[in-house]
């Protein structure tokens, strides 16, 4: 006999594994939040982000030419990113101090998540342009993905679904406590 959970009447092929929904990733696969343009003025997150408060723009550092902050649509829990305060698309444009200041508050940011979350790993990098992936391809930012033995579990790969233990903002709260002082002339 199979239960009615197991039957699935009218979601569609019955496969025997649950439904998990996650309703608020509607907004990134409808792309709120996008830039209409390539330009700063056409409503790119990344250069409106820096005049919101730390807690409401999810910011957890701020630098002179680069800050940090949490993705709204992140990939594991803590997977935060590192961007120039500059609209700029290419990396090959950043200044000196602006790629010096990126790889320091990105290097800040691996030890705020191994302080934070025990991080065993990470993915670092940044997407080039639309056709190589980046959602927001005229404001260059760089991914910190935070990585845990055993973390590509059967969710993401066969459920096609992420599980995050943590609301941002308590994310956000906890890693900013946990951000290491700057101490290089780069730094706040």
């Amino acid at each position: 006999m199979t239960s009615e959970q197991e039957q699935q009447l009218g979601v569609g092929t019955p496969d025997a594994f649950q439904r998990l929904w996650t309703p608020h990733r509607m907004a990134y696969i409808q792309g709120e939040n996008k830039p209409s343009g390539p330009g700063a003025d056409d409503g790119c997150p990344f250069c409106s982000l820096p005049a919101r408060s730390d807690e409401d723009g999810l910011i957890l550092r701020r630098g002179r030419r680069v800050y940090a902050v949490l993705n709204l649509y992140p990939y594991t829990g803590g997977h935060l990113m590192t961007v120039p305060y500059r609209h700029v698309a290419d990396y090959t444009d950043l200044t000196t101090a602006e790629t010096a200041e990126l790889a320091e508050l990105t290097q800040q940011a691996m030890t705020a998540l191994r302080t934070a979350s025990g991080a065993h790993g990470f993915n670092i990098g940044m997407n080039q342009g639309t056709v190589a992936g980046a959602g927001i391809a005229a404001h260059l930012h760089q991914h910190v993905v935070p990585r845990w033995g055993g973390d590509t579990n059967f969710m993401p790969v066969i459920g096609h679904t992420k599980v995050l233990p943590q609301l941002l903002a308590d994310t956000r709260k906890i890693l900013a406590e946990a951000w290491p002082a700057s101490t290089s002339p780069s730094g706040d």
